[in-house]
């Protein structure tokens, strides 16, 4: 009964986040729209960092805490259950073509992030600070990210494209007003609720802050991605599903992790690291993935072998504790 009421707040708390997320994101484009900024903008930073706000608000939450397990634990889960198990799915789903930019630049991008990460974290390898990504990793990590959307938006105006192809409704004032102020109260909220009971339910199992964050925190936050990937291979739109994918993995370790760096520096245990070689492995099977078979293309049975990764993955969480 202990673990009862921990559970059911930790649940409710993933609602708030995702529900948020939709009417921040929804208000911000109306908002944006009414001011005339262009649809490609809109997609590149409101969309964009809408399906990337659990993860940003839970983080920046345990960061002000101190809960540095939380923070990495939610980065690197996140990012292995985008690559293993939501694009397992996707790929399960429906064959995913994957086109000449994703394969050449944007897969390889999303390895150089877990690199740059596995470098700051361990940068006593290098006689840096002992287990610590500090503000100057920060700071690197978010000019790294600032490189990427710039990549971005050139790569979509050079090709003529929008980032979003749904229409975006212009809501009225009042109504845009309360789709913003009650996403972000649902995101803190929500946030605080997923944090605060994360923390209570390893306590209660007795198992550590960093396995519940490396498994049902990350897979929590991570459901804007599987829903978005999964309805996008359903509806055979390949450069969404994928693109979904990759993007998040480069927004969370660049983005989120170098604002929780800057929020206060993160103690890192280096038994994350095996967790980072398995991301790192993932994507370049993803990478390779691209050549065997047919050219381009994520075929059923590698994104069954990515799932058969990921389950492997999580019966070793457990065994871990």
């Amino acid at each position: 009964m202990s673990l009862l009421l921990p559970l059911l707040l930790f649940a409710s708390g993933l609602v708030l986040l995702v529900k948020g997320a939709d009417y921040l994101v929804d208000g911000a484009s109306s908002l944006a729209k009414r001011f005339n900024v262009p649809e490609l903008a809109i997609g590149l930073t409101i969309v964009a960092f809408g399906t990337s706000a659990p993860e940003l608000v839970v983080n920046v939450l345990a960061a002000m805490d101190g809960k540095s397990d939380v923070v990495l634990g939610n980065i690197i889960g996140s990012n292995n259950f985008n690559l293993l198990f939501i694009l397992g799915i996707a790929g399960l789903i429906y064959p995913l073509v994957v086109n000449r930019n994703t394969v050449w630049k944007e897969i390889p991008y999303s390895l150089v992030a877990a690199l740059v990460f596995l470098f700051l974290a361990n940068d006593a390898w290098f006689g840096g600070d002992m287990g610590i990504i500090n503000r100057l990793d920060g700071i690197i990590l978010l000019v790294m990210f600032g490189l990427f959307l710039a990549y971005i938006a050139l790569s979509l105006k050079q090709e003529g494209a929008t980032a979003d192809d749904e229409e975006i409704n212009i809501r009225p004032l009042w109504q845009t007003a309360l789709y913003v102020t009650g996403g972000l109260a649902g995101l803190v909220f929500g946030g605080k609720l997923v944090v605060d009971n994360a923390i209570a339910i390893s306590q209660t199992l007795g198992v550590s802050e960093r396995m519940i964050s490396l498994t049902i925190v990350s897979a929590g936050t991570s459901l804007p991605e599987l829903a978005t990937s999964a309805v996008a291979a359903y509806r055979r739109k390949s450069d969404l599903a994928v693109g979904n994918i990759i993007g998040s993995n480069i927004f969370n370790i660049f983005l989120i992790l170098g604002i929780s760096a800057l929020v206060k520096p993160i103690v890192y245990n280096d038994v994350f690291n095996e967790s980072v070689y398995l991301l790192l492995g993932g994507t370049v099977l993803v990478f390779l993935a691209m050549f065997v078979g047919k050219r381009k293309v994520l075929d059923r049975w590698q994104a069954a072998l990515l799932l058969l990764s990921f389950t492997g993955y999580m019966i070793y969480l457990i065994i871990q504790g």
